[in-house]
């Protein structure tokens, strides 16, 4: 199953130094996620400092365990939500296909 997650920075609570303690090892535990193929696609969020990465697991449980380590992520430092995703019907040739995916997404 994926997911989508968007963190925040907790800017005001946190500061640039607490943030910067913590960025190697939070890069290198994202390298290890990467690699598992927990993450499999990661940017920096354009609108405010944090991330929009695109997840694989097997539940939402799983998904928030796994992000959880993640020093940012544990600490409290970023405001983490996660999305889960269902398949786009819209291109499938059979049109009940559509019209349940377009329920699901009202």
């Amino acid at each position: 199953m994926q997911f989508l997650s968007l963190s925040r920075r907790r800017s005001d609570r946190f500061s640039e130094a607490d943030f910067a303690r913590l960025l190697e090892a939070e890069i290198a535990q994202a390298r290890v996620l990467y690699a598992d193929g927990f993450i499999r696609q990661i940017w920096h969020r354009g609108d405010f400092p944090g991330a929009c990465i695109l997840l694989e697991a097997d539940s939402l449980e799983q998904a928030r365990a796994r992000l959880h380590t993640l020093p940012m992520v544990r600490t409290g430092m970023l405001e983490v939500s996660i999305v889960p995703l269902v398949p786009y019907a819209g291109f499938s040739p059979d049109p009940s296909d559509r019209d349940t995916a377009m329920s699901r997404s009202v």
